[in-house]
């Protein structure tokens, strides 16, 4: 999902554009990690699509299944993102310090700059913006720095 672009954005915009900041990092994480623990996924899976839902999901369950029963061992403080809400200082985790092999992708690869979103893309978009700013509200999202303004 693309954020709100950085004109005139309105105090719920700027939280939308934090939150969705800090969801990214989420998934960057566990996939990070994931990709560090099954180097599957360092590189093009040569299968067909069914199979490679199916290491997916695999991976995905060992993944949760490690995590929740050997987190100590399996994600040592440290080896993932971490952020103080205190301070709001982010603080990198040692998965990312970890050389990626060729072929490993980044994320941004696949956007194309330039293009604006869908009026269908937009509408989920602010319906989120809506929800993180109303309902899915958390009690320090008005307090972080950028927030301030």
């Amino acid at each position: 999902m693309k954020p709100y672009s950085r004109k005139q954005l309105s105090k719920e915009q700027k939280i939308f554009n934090y939150k969705l900041s800090w969801a990214r990092r989420i998934v960057e994480n566990a996939f990070g990690i994931m990709a560090q623990r099954f180097q599957i996924y360092f590189k093009p899976i040569p299968l067909s699509p069914e199979k490679v839902d199916g290491i997916v999901k695999a991976t995905c369950a060992l993944h949760n299944f490690l995590r929740t029963t050997g987190k100590s061992t399996y994600m040592p403080p440290g080896s993932y993102d971490e952020e103080d809400f205190n301070s709001f200082n982010f603080n990198p985790g040692s998965w990312r310090n970890i050389p990626q092999p060729m072929g490993f992708l980044p994320i941004s690869a696949s956007f194309t700059p330039g293009h604006n979103p869908s009026k269908e893309a937009t509408r989920k978009r602010d319906a989120l913006c809506q929800y993180v700013n109303r309902e899915g509200a958390l009690p320090w999202q008005h307090t972080h720095p950028s927030e301030a303004n």
